[in-house]
């Protein structure tokens, strides 16, 4: 079978801050429709690479370690927030939108690092978080100052409570973090004082997006990046700016998950689509084809293709995917659906299986011995965008037995029924397969890695043709290479056996791809004529005899 594997037998280490030259990479280009078929990396900042040694992750290590991500073949890199920052919620309480936080680095890093990134052949998206800001925003702490009826207060959702004596909150809204979603402030004179609106932690003050202020200081924040040289935005809670007119009860108590889809007066409003509108006009007007994507929770493939009209946003991310077990009928069905929602508005479906706010999906889908290998095949076989989390090249694992005192997962400390399920996908990243951090930095790390991790490192993968990481840089050379993979539409469904899932694709000039993914617990043998063709690659395994082993996926090309 063949690998597409390059003599790779040492990882790339440059000195920090110094960004290495890719040989197979060259310099940005302006591609027409680049994020329709691109794969996108996430990179968790505080966890992916530390420059200076102090345990947490910063945007010189990002720097310094671009070329890993230029070799495993990715098309762009996402960066979760670095902004300035109390870190309430691990950077997505924003203190300020033009700054970097120390911990992180300097503004003069952020543009290094866009430079180098550019210079390697990789686009930059950043998070952008217009839902609500840091507690600690000179506007939040002005309007707290200024007291009741204050312009400042505009800018966010203050409002009288209900009762005797307004002790009561405005209305019956939950924290996606657990409790009520209102804190009650105390005015200049040191008395109780209105209430203001936080769907996340009370330090995370929402945005009121009926302000023009809150409108323009957005619009502003765009171009301060786009200027700097980003390719899009990733818009965090993207679904949620909006809420209903006059905050209406939700009606019914209950827990709220973090990730869900149920339908609420303060997500999935129609007037979000104004606000993309607007930002659309802004990307427009610069070149090099800049995009947005929405973290939209809605409660159907349908509404989040609305996110994605023509004069909208470019991408959005497919959580319904994400949310599908290791079922081929599940999963054949979620794939029709998503195809079929965003054919309509023209915008290419995307897939995910991990990221920084759910379990890593080697271990969601039930630590089976290759059965994260295959999802990953499945996953990059299908039309459209895909998206990498940081770790997942390397197979990791959830860390699940993190001690309690070292956990910063907001959720963990809300007596809601979250169990701090975000930190344990977070754990910094192992470079080598020694040292005190393996490799992540000098110094230790902000969450403890597992010493079992040093075997799972980038060293220690780099050049094992079994490895994880040499299955995904083969994989993504096979997509950049084969014609009928990456960016499209639709799939060709093929007769398969119960439990496996298989599909053409082919495109113009008559190049045929087919990938078949068997979801059993036990060997099955393909239709016949299925397994004809050149086997490309397969996620364990194989020997061409058409039987598909267990949790397995195979690329066949015609």
């Amino acid at each position: 079978m063949t690998h597409h594997l390059a003599d790779r037998t040492q990882p790339a280490t440059p000195a920090a801050g110094q960004a290495a030259p890719a040989e197979a990479h060259s310099a940005r280009e302006l591609t027409p429709d680049w994020w329709r078929g691109a794969v996108i990396y996430q990179v968790y900042p505080r966890s992916f690479a530390d420059a200076d040694g102090d345990g947490m992750g910063d945007l010189p290590g990002i720097r310094a370690r671009l070329p890993h991500l230029a070799d495993l073949g990715v098309d762009a890199v996402w960066l979760s927030p670095f902004y300035a920052s109390p870190q309430a919620d691990a950077g997505y309480d924003v203190s300020d939108y033009r700054a970097i936080d120390p911990m992180f680095g300097t503004l003069d890093d952020a543009t290094a690092l866009i430079d180098d990134a550019h210079g390697l052949g990789l686009r930059v998206i950043v998070d952008l978080v217009p839902n609500h800001s840091s507690d600690q925003h000179v506007w939040f702490r002005q309007a707290l100052r200024e007291g009741p009826g204050s312009t400042m207060r505009s800018r966010y959702h203050f409002r009288p409570g209900k009762g005797e004596s307004g002790e009561l909150p405005p209305n019956d809204w939950e924290s996606i973090f657990g409790g009520p979603a209102w804190t009650r402030t105390t005015d200049p004179d040191g008395t109780p004082g209105e209430w203001y609106l936080h769907l996340f932690a009370p330090e995370q003050p929402d945005f009121d997006w009926n302000s023009p202020e809150v409108r323009e200081e957005f619009r502003s924040v765009l171009r301060f990046w786009l200027d700097r040289g980003v390719d899009g935005f990733r818009i965090d809670v993207a679904h949620g700016m909006v809420k209903a007119e006059g905050l209406p009860d939700m009606g019914r108590a209950g827990q709220l998950k973090l990730l869900g889809n149920q339908q609420l007066p303060f997500f999935d409003q129609d007037g979000v689509h104004e606000i993309y509108r607007d930002w659309r006009t802004i990307l427009d007007a610069y070149p090099g084809e800049r995009i947005g994507v929405a973290e939209a929770w809605t409660p159907s493939e349908d509404r989040t293709a609305l996110y994605l009209r023509p004069d909208e946003l470019h991408q959005a991310f497919n959580f319904h995917y994400l949310n599908t077990g290791w079922n081929a009928a599940e999963l054949r069905r979620v794939i029709d659906s998503s195809l079929d929602a965003m054919r309509p508005v023209g915008a290419p479906t995307t897939w995910v299986l991990s990221n920084h706010d759910v379990v890593r999906h080697r271990t969601r889908l039930g630590e089976v011995p290759g059965r994260d290998r295959a999802a990953s095949l499945l996953m990059l076989a299908l039309p459209g965008s895909a998206y990498v989390y940081q770790g997942e090249e390397l197979g990791l694992p959830e860390v699940t037995d993190l001690p309690d005192e070292v956990r910063q997962d907001p959720s963990f400390f809300k007596d809601n029924g979250q169990d701090g399920l975000r930190d344990g996908c977070r754990v910094p990243l192992p470079w080598t397969r020694e040292g005190t951090s393996l490799g992540f930095g000098t110094g230790g790390s902000w969450l403890p890695q597992p010493a079992s991790w040093g075997e799972l490192s980038v060293e220690a993968q780099t050049g094992d043709p079994s490895s994880t990481l040499e299955l995904y840089r083969s994989a993504l050379a096979v997509r950049r290479e084969h014609p009928a993979l990456g960016a499209g539409s639709g799939v060709e469904w093929l007769t398969a056996p119960e439990g496996v899932l298989a599909f053409r694709r082919t495109a113009e000039g008559g190049a045929a791809f087919v990938c078949a993914v068997n979801t059993n617990d036990v060997p099955v043998e393909l239709t016949a004529g299925l397994a004809e063709g050149t086997v490309l690659l397969s996620s364990g395994p194989y020997d061409g005899s058409g039987v598909l082993p267990a949790d397995t996926t195979v690329w066949w090309t015609a």
